[in-house]
């Protein structure tokens, strides 16, 4: 509520003011007192992707194409899937070929690596745009968030701790060896066929807060996987993927 102003004072002969005094006119309230609210700090989408190693960026646009392009909360991205798509088999391809190649190989692969980075980029500033200052749905897109901590470093990669059966049958559940200062856990996990080579990894569809409970759902019964999960935050956005672990779904 504003506070009135009380008056105390004298006129020009020296009497005293009152405020019934004939011929003042007096109607004003103090100025109200604004209480500070701490403001939460605008979230950053994290661009450090383009700084990581070539088999991370390929991890990174992977989990990008699983997760933003299913995602409600994005509706309309500036770079296709397809394009995306595009981009990271061609420098998939550039990176096996510069690893048994030349000078050549390697410039072709740079190449091909600014090509794919400038589309992440792109989506990443859209993702800026659009995530509302909201964790959850900025990791749901499969990108990072830059931490707010100055002083941060980047996370270790967890270790598994163990894998159980889920509630029902094609689900488990993986417990992690929680980071210290990580704000929420990936998990993938891939089929192991006989021949011993795993099958493409899939992404758990959300991020996971408890590192005692990360959900592999639609597995098959009776094949065998290898799992592995990262934290998410630090300087970096997310550590390395942890060991795989291979286990029999039931």
């Amino acid at each position: 509520m504003p506070t009135p102003i009380t008056w105390d004072g004298t006129d020009s002969t020296g009497q005293p003011l009152c405020w019934d005094t004939p011929g003042l006119t007096w109607d004003g309230f103090l100025p109200e007192t604004k209480t500070k609210t701490k403001s939460m700090p605008l979230l950053r989408v994290s661009l450090g992707f383009a700084d990581t190693t070539d088999t991370g960026l390929d991890d990174f646009s992977e989990g990008v194409l699983l997760k933003l392009y299913s995602n409600a909360a994005y509706p309309s991205p500036p770079v296709t899937a397809a394009a995306l798509t595009a981009a990271r088999n061609s420098y998939s391809a550039a990176v096996a070929a510069a690893n048994l190649g030349g000078p050549a190989q390697t410039a072709d692969k740079n190449n091909k690596r600014d090509i794919l980075t400038g589309l992440l980029r792109q989506l990443g500033l859209y993702v800026q745009e659009t995530h509302g200052n909201d964790l959850a749905v900025l990791l749901s897109s499969g990108f990072f968030a830059v931490s707010t901590n100055r002083s941060s470093t980047a996370l270790p990669a967890p270790s598994i701790k163990k894998i159980r059966p889920g509630n029902t049958s094609g689900q488990t559940l993986v417990s992690l060896n929680p980071v210290k200062n990580a704000r929420a856990y990936e998990l993938r996990w891939a089929i192991l066929p006989p021949d011993g080579q795993p099958g493409p990894w899939q992404h758990a569809s959300t991020p996971f807060t408890d590192s005692r409970s990360l959900l592999a759902d639609g597995l098959t019964a009776g094949s065998e996987y290898k799992f592995q999960a990262r934290a998410l935050g630090g300087a970096t956005g997310a550590s390395d993927w942890s060991d795989a672990v291979t286990r029999r779904a039931t």
